[in-house]
């Protein structure tokens, strides 16, 4: 078969309320993950290395952030038209709303799938960690005469409650769609799971122009609420089981179809744990799909008599006579004598003075962490200066930079 020409929309336009107050200046897609990645990164990535290269990235809240790093970190090629990242933001085409849902958004850039003309649509998600080879998804797709397929995580029978719920005939076809179902349907070839939706679609790109048009005349405006139920009817709608996705280096350690929504911050700090150990539940390091980032051009790490245990520390960073435990310290973060730090999350620019002790906690960038500070001891405490988790993680918001250096940093 002729390989299809591909359309790409990343949706990132995520407000991240849940993730507040690491949100406060930034969308959720924008955050930074790991030692230097930001979200965005992975669902960047997995296009990239399967192959797809014609990218619009829909953005919405508190953008600017993410606007700069597509800039400098997603030039793909200047040279080929069809090669391309670029970010758009609510255009006002055809009124004067923002985007009022997931399937608004893509219409109201629906003159961009015009003015491609391409075979196939994807549409995906900004907010996950993950790998994924999407071509495996296309081959399935174009083998099943679909016209739309929905890539499906299964999720233990007691989980799936937490999910939107995927009801599927034994052949993969789409019977039903549950929200967060008090019952949930199980897997027609494992009754101790369910397929929950990962708000990953393809579509057939007619299909797809269609069925936008059909659900603004109806006043609806998201792909999982209204357009997919009303297509399932009509059409021949899939499900993708995303277990079966293989990517070419992962290793026998990881997690099988491992894939994080770090949608809350008790998400966010677990998903970072996932990355430390000598066989991690995901193993940053895998030369055959790279997760790109930006280029940073600054010095190596530094560290001077330190104690580091089971951590990864970033570039740019400097520890003098400091202990270091399970912990990610991120770019250009300075952590002086005898500072300890067990269970963190130290994000970019972040200066740690003498003698403190941080414990289970997030600390966001451009923080100073004064003398003898403790985070992580006393829980009523934290509560009334930070914000402390359900999960007893301590989040310690960005810290006042302004607008300028907050958004121009890399």
């Amino acid at each position: 078969m002729k390989p299809p020409k591909i359309l790409a929309f990343v949706m990132a336009g995520g407000e991240g309320a849940r993730l507040s107050p690491l949100t406060a200046y930034s969308s959720k897609p924008s955050l930074p993950f790991g030692s230097r990645y930001r979200i965005v990164d992975f669902v960047l990535s997995n296009l990239l290395n399967s192959g797809i290269q014609s990218i619009y990235m829909l953005v919405q809240y508190k953008s600017q952030s993410l606007i700069e790093h597509v800039r400098k970190a997603w030039v793909v090629s200047p040279m080929r038209n069809e090669e391309f990242v670029t970010v758009v933001p609510p255009q006002m085409m055809r009124g004067g709303d923002w985007f009022m849902g997931t399937a608004d958004a893509v219409y109201q850039n629906i003159n961009l799938i015009q003015l491609h003309n391409p075979d196939l649509v994807l549409v995906f998600g900004a907010d996950h960690i993950y790998r994924m080879d999407i071509q495996q998804m296309v081959d399935f797709h174009r083998e099943r005469k679909a016209d739309v397929t929905v890539a499906a995580l299964p999720v233990p029978l007691e989980e799936a409650s937490s999910f939107g719920v995927i009801d599927t005939e034994s052949d993969g076809r789409v019977a039903d769609f549950k929200e967060k179902p008090a019952n949930p349907p199980h897997m027609p070839s494992d009754p101790t799971r369910a397929y929950a939706s990962m708000g990953n679609y393809l579509f057939d790109a007619k299909v797809l122009v269609e069925a936008l048009k059909q659900a603004n005349d109806r006043d609806e405006h998201d792909f999982g609420h209204h357009v997919l139920p009303h297509l399932k009817d009509t059409h021949r709608v899939f499900a993708y089981d995303f277990a079966t996705n293989k990517v070419p280096g992962t290793k026998s350690y990881e997690e099988p179809a491992y894939w994080r929504d770090v949608g809350t911050r008790d998400a966010y700090f677990s998903a970072h744990q996932d990355l430390l150990g000598l066989t991690p539940r995901f193993d940053m390091f895998n030369p055959q799909w790279r997760i790109f980032s930006s280029n940073y051009q600054g010095p190596v790490a530094r560290l001077f008599d330190a104690k580091v245990h089971n951590s990864v520390v970033a570039a740019g960073s400097m520890v003098r006579q400091a202990s270091i435990s399970n912990t990610i310290i991120r770019r250009e973060v300075i952590i002086e004598e005898d500072v300890e730090i067990e269970d963190c999350v130290i994000q970019d620019y972040v200066w740690i003075k003498r003698g403190a002790r941080l414990r289970r906690a997030i600390i966001g960038g451009y923080n100073v962490i004064e003398a003898g500070t403790h985070i992580g001891y006393d829980r009523e405490l934290d509560s009334r200066r930070y914000h402390v988790t359900a999960g007893g993680v301590t989040v310690v918001g960005p810290g006042e930079v302004t607008s300028s250096m907050r958004a121009f940093s890399e």
